[in-house]
């Protein structure tokens, strides 16, 4: 199964919980940062914890993390992208324009939603945050396609 996952839980230290409470208000939601989960249980996203575009094994907390379930015929081009950009930097930059505005993006980094739309071929992809795009793909595919976990 090829899921698209979306953190809603608050993370232990201050200054993270801080800007996630932040991204969450300003993007209108309840998720603060997404990330593609494989079939074969990888992930991969740009994290400013792992200081960019990365693959990580991660354990999700059902109770952190809500799912949407994507086509398969998907996951292959969205790997590419992802073995492609890996080891590109986090847009800090990018990230606090997104919160505050007025701060162009960064073409060479990403930030977590931004990677995720840029792997599915979105146009403009430095427009979504993780509640953008969780909209989307619950809006992009037709019902026998997406089934929330």
């Amino acid at each position: 199964m090829f899921r698209a996952a979306f953190y809603k839980g608050n993370r232990p230290e201050l200054r993270m919980r801080v800007t996630a409470a932040m991204i969450k208000l300003i993007d209108r939601g309840p998720y603060s940062h997404c990330e593609y989960f494989f079939s074969d249980g990888r992930s991969a996203s740009s994290s400013y914890m792992d200081g960019g575009v990365r693959f990580k094994d991660i354990i999700y907390q059902p109770d952190h993390w809500d799912f949407v379930r994507l086509p398969m015929n998907l996951e292959r081009n969205i790997r590419y992208w992802y073995m492609k950009h890996e080891g590109e930097k986090y847009d800090v930059r990018g990230c606090a324009g997104f919160i505050i505005g007025g701060i162009p993006d960064n073409k060479r980094k990403w930030n977590c939603s931004e990677s995720m739309a840029a792997a599915m071929g979105l146009s403009d992809p430095w427009r979504y945050g993780p509640n953008g795009l969780y909209s989307v793909l619950v809006d992009i595919f037709s019902r026998r396609y997406l089934k929330h976990d």
